[in-house]
């Protein structure tokens, strides 16, 4: 019988050919609503393989509810929905689509950042509200970009492209990472400092950090306080790592001039969330790496994963390194 393998949303058919070659595929039939926690759970006891979105959350029940499963290929450069130890323990490989979506994260990211200073999204809004009746000199006047302080929380590999995009309008570039990068600080001019320094000193905090437990909740109301009044802050994450209900109050206090968000704590967010009333908030709805041409190679990257796998061979994104396949009785 041929390996079974559970897809958590609707892909594009000539996305999974590949896949209909070799095994039998099932998929959720559905591209906007997540999968039924009881389907997937009900998928996994039979599935030899998954390929699962960063909204599905596969914990030790779905990783040990059947006896086949041998990798979860997550459809993210993200993990943290996956209890990696377990899949670990129950000899899983985990997989992931790092590299792949690096340009278009730090595009969006840097376009979200620009969205945000210059108030574009306000301005269409503006316009197509009819609200547009003379010019005056400080109508929806936002902050310049250039020449202005960058700061890089998280200077992984979208962090140093997103530095990249920022010496085109010659900003100074400020770091903080949990290791120093001298690459970047040698050809971009980055500099690292500790976190409490680049919060006070930078224009735009730009947070690409991980979601890990030492940075959950990182961005509390006491760090926004440290920042420049003037100062924009920019999450292209993973909402966790703010105290949404602190960003709040930093924006209605003055404290901080604005927020472009892409991720949330929750997600997705509800229309009436606070911060959604806000008109210095620009919010977008996690499309970091959404372009045609990245979710189609991060999809096929997910596939070339799971039949690598299934074929007996490594796969070409662990995650979990210590990945060592069981002979399952």
């Amino acid at each position: 019988m041929k390996p079974y393998v559970y897809i958590t949303r609707k892909l594009p058919d000539e996305v999974i050919k590949p896949l209909l070659q070799n095994f039998n595929v099932n998929m959720w039939d559905h591209d906007d609503v997540p999968v039924p926690r009881d389907i997937l759970l009900s998928e996994a006891k039979k599935a030899d393989a998954l390929l699962t979105m960063l909204s599905d959350t596969i914990d030790e029940a779905i990783l040990t509810a059947g006896k086949n499963l041998k990798v979860v290929a997550n459809l993210a450069v993200g993990f943290d929905n996956i209890d990696v130890k377990a899949a670990s323990r129950e000899g899983i490989a985990v997989c992931n689509t790092p590299d792949v979506l690096t340009d278009t994260t730090a595009d969006l990211t840097f376009g979200l950042l620009m969205a945000t200073a210059r108030r574009v999204v306000e301005a269409a809004e503006f316009v197509k509200e009819d609200k547009w009746k003379s010019w005056s000199p400080l109508l929806l006047a936002g902050h310049d970009i250039h020449h202005k302080t960058l700061g890089i929380v998280g200077m992984g590999k979208i962090g140093e492209t997103v530095a990249k995009r920022a010496t085109g309008f010659e900003m100074d570039i400020l770091y903080h990472n949990r290791t120093r990068k001298p690459a970047a600080e040698q050809q971009l001019g980055a500099v690292y400092m500790s976190f409490e320094e680049l919060v006070e000193k930078a224009d735009y905090i730009v947070c690409l950090t991980p979601l890990t437990p030492e940075t959950k909740n990182m961005f509390t109301r006491e760090v926004f306080q440290k920042m420049k009044q003037s100062a924009i802050f920019i999450n292209a994450s993973r909402g966790p790592v703010v105290d949404e209900q602190a960003l709040y109050e930093a924006l209605v206090a003055g404290e901080i001039a604005g927020a472009g968000l892409d991720v949330f704590d929750k997600e997705p967010i509800d229309a009436s969330h606070p911060l959604l009333k806000l008109s210095n908030v620009v919010a977008l709805p996690h499309i970091g790496s959404a372009s045609v041409e990245t979710r189609t190679t991060m999809m096929g990257l997910c596939i070339d994963n799971i039949a690598a796998v299934l074929k007996g061979t490594e796969p070409k994104t662990l995650v979990n390194k210590d990945w060592m396949p069981l002979v399952r009785a």
